[in-house]
């Protein structure tokens, strides 16, 4: 049995200021690019952006990439307190309407680990058709907030972000994500899950 899946665009930008001028290797874009990949069935067009910590920069590349139909844009990077992190800002002042649920989640996986994850800003928002969430910056935590945590019988203890993405795409009228359990299992309604196609 052949199951057809929608294709899906999705926007990764990583945001640094050193990355983006070649000081050091940006290790965001692939961490985004390999972790969808390995979560979604779904076929993946990416637009990667490598941006620096610029407001107005950071929003015009959101804009673009939401107006050339991504459904889905993930940022990594610029969410601390420090002067040049503006990437929450540049995301809400491009929004529709928040999603505060996201930003707190990610904190809550992250304090089991740092207790510095008080100091991520992280937002999440609604522009059009598109959901747009800031991710941390390291590849590790980017893995673990979008994932959650596992006992050692595989088991979630807490559960990721990314299990409620494709039930909040489904509401804005984007495609339909369909995730491989084992890596993250998708929570939708029983009146929201689609039958499998032949």
């Amino acid at each position: 049995m052949s199951l057809h899946h929608d294709a899906v665009k999705i926007g990764i930008v990583s945001i640094s200021d050193r990355a983006s001028t070649g000081v050091y290797e940006d290790k965001g874009l692939p961490a985004l690019k390999t972790w969808l990949t390995q979560a979604l069935k779904n076929p993946i067009e990416f637009e990667a952006r490598l941006i620096p910590d610029d407001k107005e920069g950071i929003s015009a590349t959101l804009v673009e990439l939401v107006d050339t139909g991504c459904n889905l844009v993930l940022t990594t990077g610029g969410t601390g307190p420090a002067i040049r992190d503006v990437t929450p800002e540049a995301t809400l002042a491009i929004a529709d309407k928040e999603m505060p649920g996201f930003g707190e989640q990610m904190r809550q996986i992250s304090l089991r680990f740092v207790p510095t994850a008080i100091l991520s800003r992280q937002v999440a928002v609604i522009r059009g058709q598109s959901l747009i969430i800031n991710l941390p910056g390291q590849p590790k935590s980017i893995a673990e907030t979008l994932e959650g945590l596992k006992d050692s019988a595989g088991q979630s203890i807490v559960h990721g972000i990314f299990a409620a993405v494709p039930y909040c795409i489904d509401l804005i009228g984007g495609p339909y994500l369909e995730t491989h359990d084992e890596v993250c299992k998708a929570f939708r309604p029983k009146t929201a899950i689609r039958p499998p196609q032949a």
